[in-house]
């Protein structure tokens, strides 16, 4: 490492704030290899005569990397790097839909903590009420209100993550209809419940609002399909977000039909406009999803499932059969966290870090638009489904690793392409790498998009 008062830092260029300007130049160095994993950086004068910059601004800077996990302060020692500095020959992987860490160490420790204290507590010596105890279901229904949804603790169900709440809601409907619709391509999680229970995928057309109302009465009126998986808010893979007008034209179908529909609600924190969820507009024909771990971290698993009132009782005794319920101690941690306001500064920053890496991936690949540009946690980039084929293994060759088509495809002529996970690598700098080998291989003379 070189000595601490030789370290100069120069911005990038842009409009953001100095303070995010100087956290990419500090992130920038970190995965250069001057600062490995565990080594101290400069002190924050140094820092702030290195870059030209007031201290204050470097204090939140390093609040920033500390919140995407990049850097750790330790009382009385300094700030030390924790992120391991991706090496230029290492592989970039854009395929897994992760969140950058937005949970620090301190909180972590703290809310684990906190939840130990509480754990004496617990009914039963710890095995949980299937579908949550009532005060861990006020819990989730408070923060289901504050954040998005307003939903009463005797209807939800706390469940083992957003996965298993799709499987639940799934299994209740598999009895009354022949499958479940969906868009080209979706969720690999959805599919993967879907094919569990025997249930057929049918896939529905949609524009840059989503499914295609005309296109489901169609589907419907040809099949005994009676059921819907919608991710309405960046929708997975192609990144969309349905406006209000289209939901009620989409619940207008679905009562015609006595149809139901499956809101997968899990990317909510990203949401641009001010659309009531399904659930608001129709509550008794719509199981609703969401979860913490696209908006607080995946390391706790819990979801959360708020079915049609009448089916409650029958999804809590499928819970107990399957799993028992959550785990306690992961919800007194979610508990201390929804306390002590963490999943309010999450959102802030997956929020405005989504921007930037939206605003950079549209810069670098030359895209004319995308469905959501204040931000979302992946882009899709549509092409023949051969190309789409070729593009990824062309990008694994040259260390960036995308979601292939074949991960999410329904089908139709809209399903092939692949996904960016603009998320997932810790360092913006990472992304940025892999964005421009993703760039030269779609220049590339013999390489066809459509």
């Amino acid at each position: 490492m070189a000595d601490a008062d030789t370290v100069q830092l120069s911005l990038p260029d842009g409009k953001g704030p100095l303070h995010e300007r100087l956290a990419e130049a500090v992130e920038q160095l970190i995965a250069s290899g001057r600062y490995g994993k565990g080594d101290r950086l400069p002190t924050h004068r140094e820092i702030a005569r290195g870059a030209n910059v007031a201290i204050g601004t470097v204090t939140k800077a390093i609040d920033l990397l500390e919140k995407r996990g990049v850097v750790r302060g330790e009382t009385g020692r300094g700030t030390f790097v924790s992120a391991p500095a991706e090496a230029t020959e290492g592989y970039v992987d854009l395929n897994f839909n992760v969140p950058m860490p937005v949970v620090d160490e301190a909180q972590f420790r703290a809310a684990a903590v906190l939840a130990a204290t509480r754990l004496g507590s617990v009914p039963n010596g710890g095995y949980p009420e299937p579908g949550g105890g009532r005060d861990h279901r006020l819990v989730v229904a408070a923060w289901l209100a504050e954040t998005r949804c307003p939903a009463d603790a005797d209807d939800l169900l706390v469940t083992v993550g957003g996965q298993h709440a799709i499987h639940l809601a799934m299994a209740d409907l598999a009895g009354q209809t022949g499958g479940v619709a969906t868009e080209a391509a979706a969720f690999s999680g959805a599919i993967a419940a879907a094919r569990n229970l025997g249930l057929d995928l049918h896939a529905v057309d949609h524009d840059e609002q989503g499914m295609l109302p005309l296109d489901l009465q169609r589907l419907f009126e040809e099949t005994d399909c009676r059921a819907l998986y919608l991710t309405p808010v960046c929708q997975n893979p192609f990144g969309f977000e349905m406006s209000e007008r289209r939901r009620a034209e989409i619940l207008e179908v679905c009562r015609r039909h006595d149809a139901f529909i499956i809101e997968d609600d899990i990317y909510a924190v990203y949401a641009q406009s001010d659309s009531r969820t399904f659930k608001e507009l129709d509550p008794d024909r719509v199981y609703y999803i969401n979860g913490v771990s696209k908006s607080l971290t995946p390391l706790i698993r819990l979801g959360v499932l708020v079915p049609p009132r009448a089916r409650r009782a029958a999804l809590a005794a499928r819970v107990r059969a399957e799993t028992w319920g959550a785990s306690p101690f992961d919800l007194e941690v979610a508990r201390a966290l929804f306390e002590a306001r963490v999943h309010a500064e999450a959102k802030d920053l997956l929020r405005a870090e989504a921007r930037e890496r939206v605003g950079l991936a549209r810069k670098i690949l030359g895209l004319a638009s995308v469905p959501m540009p204040s931000g979302s946690p992946h882009i899709w980039l549509p092409m023949a489904t051969g190309a789409a084929e070729q593009f990824a293994r062309r990008a694994l060759e040259r260390g960036v690793r995308v979601t292939p088509p074949d991960a999410v495809k329904i089908g139709g002529e809209k399903s092939g392409g692949v996904r960016l996970c603009l998320m997932a690598p810790q360092q913006r700098s990472s992304l940025e790498r892999a964005l421009r080998i993703l760039a030269d291989i779609r220049s590339t003379p013999d390489f066809e998009i459509v």
